[in-house]
């Protein structure tokens, strides 16, 4: 009896409090991604296999959550929206005039170990800009990031920006071998195993980059290829654009940020909040994924972390929403009649009402008034 009360694994209930917080910050990012000329798409919860596990996402298959349907075809349910608005965009928008700017706010799912900031059933609000390759839209992506963690309620938050062409750069005459193991050290922040490569101390020094714009010029000073010069050239645009969007102050550098070389082609973001271990949001420039669907085509967007952002406003004591109800409304024995045409006329009018089922006292109104967290109450006799 007691697996009845229980939810699955890696999985979560919202509560009505939790629920109205969550679909307030919803509402507010998505009418935010409006703003910004971002439509949203909807696509199936889930997908044949084959779709999801392209050359760009082999990787995951361990972590997908997997069906038949009745022709014996594999199927998965999403593991997150990138892949699904790629297919969208080739098959069904593919003669949409580009850029196309796309959104979505939706539950994705990923067997994987149940930890703080890691459900199996996540929500996932984000944007994928489709055919512009350069920093204008880099930077637009990074500062929507950024306005998005405000509206959400969050202001002690960092965006930490980095770019996975200066290490590629660094690292490319190098053998493949040993390039795997530089980059595997350097995701995983391993700096013993890093310090232990028999490489230059110049790769060594990666992970060490991070701070302000000052980040930028030193360097350039260990950058002595055209490939990292590009990307710290791209980084510096990135920059000043956002300090026109009014975002900078948000800003950190960090050039040992790479998420996966094997996705990201060139700007890479995370963002992160004091208190919660984990990153709110991320994002970059994956300018060859579409390849996988036929279509070669620039692009770069970014994932919110729903639950996430729920648990920064939290831990930064951001109060929760309450339940809108305007009015509760009761009444006397024998008013029922005229109970339902008054709730009527103030849900017309735009009001939130919550009616009596009986008859109750002007006292007991009152409490329930107050138990069901009704703002007035409305007492008809």
């Amino acid at each position: 009896m007691t697996g009845l009360l229980e939810t699955p694994y890696g999985t979560q209930d919202f509560l009505p409090r939790e629920a109205a917080t969550k679909r307030a910050v919803e509402q507010k990012i998505f009418e935010l991604f409006a703003r910004f000329g971002y439509e949203e798409v909807v696509t199936p919860t889930m997908e044949y296999l084959e779709t999801l596990t392209t050359s760009s996402g082999q990787i995951i298959e361990p972590h997908l959550f997997k069906m038949f349907d009745r022709n014996n075809r594999t199927l998965a349910l999403r593991h997150e929206m990138t892949t699904p608005i790629a297919r969208l965009a080739v098959s069904r928008l593919k003669d949409s005039p580009l850029p196309l700017k796309l959104s979505y706010n939706t539950n994705v799912f990923r067997f994987r170990t149940n930890q703080p900031g890691r459900q199996c059933e996540f929500y996932q609000a984000g944007v994928e800009l489709l055919g512009i390759s350069n920093a204008f839209a880099d930077a637009e992506i990074v500062a929507l990031a950024t306005k998005a963690l405000n509206v959400a309620g969050l202001e002690d938050f960092k965006i930490c920006l980095g770019q996975v062409e200066f290490a590629a750069g660094l690292m490319e005459n190098l053998p493949l071998n040993i390039q795997a193991e530089i980059k595997s050290a350097i995701e995983r922040h391993d700096i013993v195993t890093l310090d232990n490569l028999a490489v230059d101390d110049t790769i060594k020094k990666i992970p060490t980059l991070q701070g302000g714009r000052e980040i930028l010029s030193a360097a350039r000073e260990v950058a002595k290829n055209e490939r990292s010069l590009r990307a710290l050239d791209n980084l510096t645009e990135i920059y000043r654009l956002l300090e026109i969007y009014g975002v900078a102050d948000k800003i950190t550098f960090d050039l040992g940020l790479i998420r996966d070389f094997e996705y990201y082609t060139g700007m890479v973001f995370e963002a992160y909040s004091h208190g919660v271990g984990y990153s709110l949001a991320g994002g970059g420039r994956y300018d060859h994924m579409l390849k996988d669907f036929g279509m070669a085509c620039p692009a770069t967007g970014f994932a919110l972390g729903i639950e996430r952002i729920l648990s920064a406003r939290e831990f930064q004591g951001v109060a929760q929403v309450s339940p809108t109800k305007n009015f509760y409304l009761s009444y006397a024995a024998g008013q029922e009649d005229l109970a339902i045409r008054k709730a009527a006329e103030l849900r017309t009018a735009g009001k939130f009402v919550e009616v009596s089922f009986t008859p109750q006292t002007k006292s007991a109104a009152e409490k329930s008034c107050v138990d069901k967290n009704c703002m007035e109450l409305i007492y008809l006799t």
